[in-house]
């Protein structure tokens, strides 16, 4: 529909999107700045138009769909992160930035014509009327939807619904021979940000955060206060693949490391005054050693937080240069739920870097740039990245930091690809790997429940050789062991293997401690605390 738009009537879209910009006041109900409805008067080129539209094109138009039209068109001449949100999406995008969303508590697999429960969330709806991990999803509200092929997010949305409303749910489990009839009262459900943590050793904690939403500070500051309990005196922080979220998420968690009155970032745009956020007094872990791990797609809030704590030398950042995404967002509502996300601002990390990575009119090259630094070898050599001097700058105690596009890591770690090849390329890419690790546990389920951590499942899995058991599955679904690198990539295999057995058997807290042993990144991490204690 776009293309011939943009083919046959260009005048008339170039005209709508020329004035859209001056008049979105019409369609903004909660801007603080400026009075957008006196703009709207003096020039209705764009109702006008659109008036016109309706009343003389040859066919029938929806005004509605030209306007969702214009105004993506509009935030497209601006910057890479000034977005339009449909009200539709908005739900979605909610979910996982308030941290809940109101449903019965499950999470399932639907990679057959069944939906299959892989865990059931601790005290949550369905836990508390006794579903299980492993029972299969038959009817909802007596539909049957096993055998059916019916889309994932149709069962999800048949599942979800306001608190307080109730399902019926009809379970098939194994060894009971009739269905199993279920009323769930649906409740609100957590939607976690932080992954897992867990003490690597007696002294070494580690916690991973995949985004910065409405609970996570709350989430990290409990885990941190758990790991404390047991010990904690030097934290590993991964941050990999954080791509943002709350800035006010990682503003209070770099507050937790800092002393009182440090800077911790500062934000200011034409018109958006200069406003600084300062650390407090109520700190839990301004005694704690800390290393911050990121990658390539750590970006915004994990950059704020890692700014903060490079700049007041409070920790080592180890892993590769960040994304670069500097840019402040400030959400308008618009009046049938929708949100343009318009940036408002730059933020600035304590010694006045800021890290947003240039921008043109050309978004394909900014969202490919992670591609280009691929190409010129960033991920695998330090050495390939070169800073103007202009860029360096120095912390209180001296150590230099470089702005113009993303966080510098204080270690660098190659990307590993020492196991990868052929072999784990095929069991990767036609999901071989996966769905032995499902099919396994859903079929040997009483026999790995009895195991609570990480390191029972794994030496119970190395004790049944459970590679040879994977690679035997593997030649039967087309990936035989003759293909190129199976030794090579043997230990790779095996370990993500287990990791992935482990997490259907007990969530994150499964995965990660086993995947820790291909963890290159992490292992520095370790490695430099070991050597930092030599030291002292």
């Amino acid at each position: 529909m776009a293309g011939k738009i943009n083919k046959i009537y260009l005048p008339l879209l170039f005209a709508i999107v020329l004035v859209v910009g001056i008049l979105l006041g019409k369609l903004l109900n909660n801007n603080p700045h400026e009075n957008y409805s006196q703009v709207y008067q003096v020039n209705d080129k764009l109702g006008r138009i659109i008036d016109y539209v309706e009343n003389r094109y040859v066919d029938t138009v929806s005004r509605a769909k030209l306007e969702e039209s214009a105004i993506p068109a509009i935030l497209e001449e601006l910057d890479p992160h000034s977005v339009y949100i449909s009200a539709k999406e908005m739900l979605s995008v909610n979910e996982d930035m308030r941290g809940n969303f109101e449903g019965i508590g499950v999470v399932f697999n639907h990679q057959t014509d069944t939906a299959i429960i892989i865990s059931v969330i601790t005290g949550g709806p369905s836990n508390k009327v006794g579903v299980l991990a492993g029972d299969r999803i038959i009817k909802v509200n007596d539909t049957l939807i096993a055998g059916k092929n019916i889309p994932s997010n149709d069962v999800v949305g048949m599942l979800k619904g306001e608190k307080g409303t109730k399902v019926k749910v009809s379970l098939l489990r194994n060894n009971v021979p009739d269905l199993i009839d279920v009323e769930i009262i649906r409740d609100e459900i957590p939607l976690y940000s932080v992954d897992v943590s867990y003490m690597i050793d007696s002294e070494v904690g580690y916690i991973k955060i995949n985004r910065f939403a409405g609970t996570t500070f709350k989430e990290f500051v409990d885990g941190a206060k758990e790991l404390k309990k047991q010990g904690l005196k030097k934290l590993i922080l991964d941050l990999r693949g954080n791509t943002g979220g709350y800035m006010v998420a990682a503003t209070d968690i770099a507050d937790q490391f800092l002393e009182e009155g440090k800077l911790i970032v500062y934000t200011e745009g034409k018109a958006s005054p200069k406003q600084e956020i300062y650390s407090t007094r109520r700190g839990v872990c301004k005694d704690i050693e800390l290393v911050i791990l990121q990658d390539e797609f750590a970006a915004s809030a994990s950059e704020i937080l890692a700014g903060a704590i490079q700049d007041n030398d409070r920790g080592i950042i180890i892993g590769r240069r960040s994304f670069g995404k500097g840019l402040v967002q400030e959400p308008y509502q618009l009046n049938d739920g929708s949100v343009i996300r318009l940036t408002i601002a730059r933020y600035y990390t304590p010694t006045g870097r800021s890290i947003q990575k240039p921008y043109s009119d050309d978004k394909n090259e900014y969202f490919n740039d992670l591609n280009d630094r691929y190409r010129h070898g960033e991920f695998s050599e330090a050495d390939s990245i070169h800073f103007a001097d202009s860029l360096k700058y120095k912390t209180p105690e001296g150590n230099t930091v470089y702005g113009g596009g993303g966080i510098m890591p204080d270690i660098f770690v190659p990307l590993d690809t020492s196991g990868f090849s052929r072999y784990y390329a095929e069991v990767i890419r036609k999901g071989v790997l996966y769905n032995f690790a499902f099919e396994y546990v859903d079929n040997n389920r009483s026999s790995l429940i009895i195991y609570k951590d990480a390191a029972s499942i794994n030496n119970y899995l190395e004790s049944i050789k459970i590679f040879d058991k994977f690679s035997s599955y593997a030649e039967e679904n087309g990936v035989s062991d003759s293909t190129k690198g199976f030794d090579k990539s043997r230990h790779l295999v095996s370990t993500l293997l287990k990791a992935n057995i482990a997490r259907n058997v007990i969530d994150n807290d499964g995965f990660y401690p086993i995947f820790k042993e291909v963890d290159t990144t992490l292992k520095t991490a370790i490695q430099f605390f070991q050597e930092s204690q030599e030291i002292d």
